[in-house]
């Protein structure tokens, strides 16, 4: 027999479909983009650029004083910049498949508003008409920015060895506008003499190397944070070939990316170029109840949770990062004995740099034990394991709705039951079998007690697939 469920959608409409074929495309209950930086606020304003470049100009001469600056302009090798690894990870502990996604690259194209080209030639950055445009790549923590903040989640480390040339980490870092503010950075020369800066950092995260201490790629920086011009936790990293501070040298500004619209450099930077959308599933969630989204700069509710009692409505969650329109991402809900519950699919129909989506069920967890919620996109499977318990037994469940009626009876009792009755035992209170009665052509419907004398009697009956429940008699 063909098992159904019923799925509620958000606006309380009802419909079924057999678990047995792959179901249609549903509408999930809630979800849908989530906006970075909507305002395009600026990363710096210019008088902030250049007090950063002054900064570290200083550093720079301060340690070349003292005989402690790692470069050597003599010793240059030509073409020996550094290859970056990715400058964000997840900190120990925590268990999502990724954490970030990208808001906007650097902006190639000088004329303003809303004259952009990034080094591919695509439009993924952002001016202003004020004159702004973007000058590094933005990388945004997500899913659950803020909660991730909160908690040391994202941490930002050395994209390549270098010497710490200067570092402030004491300004606030919940900025959600364009502000004046300064922010929490950390700005590492590498050995050819190009410089890193690595901003909007956690306020009092910063590493507690002091300037002029090396690191090694992959090294603790900081946590990802807001602070300075920022609408949310994202890290803004920025690159410099060279840095003039002896008087004979200049800024050369560097796009790490190779493209094709790239003019500043022809080779990349990165030791592993990403793709220019790099779609993901960032994370496969369950939840207590759909996720919240508050206002920027309060920390979002997340409702997660892996412990329901199968009385409980579970929701499912997925967080992806940039979900290309025309795609179809497959999910299913897997029992305990890796049946499937639900598989159906779900299209994309806009291209998104982060989005989440969610669907909710109830009164179809049959069997406790661990479950799981997995999707499936571009070749990558996530599979997010959450556990039942308080689920009836299959003895239970085949009885669950059973009666016998009347009770306390006279002579005849009546079996009320949706399940198919094969066997019907009655004993008194000792265990001492009184009668059985079978029949597997036809559901038992009534019991005969007019023999018994009055008393208290135990009814057991028994149906298909082990099913059992015992019931208390009075025959008066």
């Amino acid at each position: 027999m063909k098992s159904h469920f019923t799925f509620l959608l958000l606006i309380v409409s009802t419909f079924v479909f057999s678990v047995e074929t792959l179901a249609q495309d549903l509408t999930p209950a809630g979800g849908g983009e989530y906006k970075f930086n909507e305002s395009h606020s600026p990363c710096l304003t210019d008088a902030q650029r250049v007090a950063v470049k002054v900064e570290i100009k200083n550093g720079i001469q301060q340690l070349n004083a003292q005989d402690k600056l790692a470069f050597n302009p003599l010793l240059q090798i030509a073409g020996g910049h550094p290859s970056f690894i990715w400058p964000i990870q997840k900190a120990a502990g925590v268990t999502y498949n990724d954490v970030w996604s990208i808001s906007g690259y650097m902006d190639h194209n000088e004329a303003y508003p809303n004259q952009l080209t990034d080094y591919n030639c695509g439009t993924k950055t952002y001016d202003t008409a004020a004159g702004y445009n973007h000058l590094g790549v933005d990388i945004f923590t997500w899913p659950f920015t803020w909660k991730m903040m909160d908690n040391n989640e994202v941490e930002i480390i050395a994209a390549a060895p270098g010497q710490i040339i200067a570092k402030q980490g004491a300004q606030l870092d919940r900025s959600c506008a364009f502000n004046n503010n300064l922010w929490n950075a950390v700005y590492i020369q590498h050995a050819d003499g190009s410089v890193a800066l690595y901003g909007h950092m956690k306020q009092n995260s910063l590493t507690t190397k002091n300037v002029g201490d090396s690191v090694v790629a992959g090294e603790f920086l900081g946590i990802v944070g807001s602070s300075g011009n920022s609408t949310g936790p994202h890290l803004h990293f920025e690159v410099y070939s060279e840095v003039e501070w002896n008087g004979t040298g200049q800024d050369i500004l560097i796009d790490p990316y190779a493209g094709a619209c790239n003019d500043l450099n022809a080779a990349s930077w990165w030791e592993n170029q990403k793709p220019y959308s790099n779609p993901n599933i960032n994370a496969v969630l369950t939840h207590s109840a759909a996720p919240i989204f508050p206002d920027c700069p309060t920390t979002e509710t997340p409702n997660e949770s892996n412990d329901f009692d199968a009385a409980n409505t579970v929701y499912f969650g997925i967080y992806m990062r940039d979900q290309v329109a025309g795609t179809t991402i497959n999910l299913k809900i897997i029992r305990p004995d890796n049946s499937i519950l639900y598989n159906f699919n779900f299209n994309f129909t806009d291209n998104y740099y982060a989005s989440y989506w969610y669907w909710y069920y109830s009164g179809v967890y049959n069997m406790n034990g661990e479950w799981k919620w997995q999707a499936t996109y571009q070749g990558q499977t996530i599979t997010h394991p959450f556990n039942i318990t308080g689920a009836l037994s299959i003895a239970e469940e085949g009885f669950s709705n059973t009666s016998v009626y009347p009770n306390p009876c006279t002579n005849v009792v009546t079996i009320s039951s949706a399940s198919f009755v094969e066997k019907a035992t009655v004993t008194d209170l000792l265990g001492k079998t009184i009668s059985v009665t079978k029949n597997a052509t036809e559901s038992i419907k009534e019991i005969n007690l007019e023999t018994l004398s009055n008393g208290m009697y135990l009814l057991t009956i028994e149906g298909t697939s082990n099913q059992k429940k015992t019931i208390k008699l009075i025959k008066e």
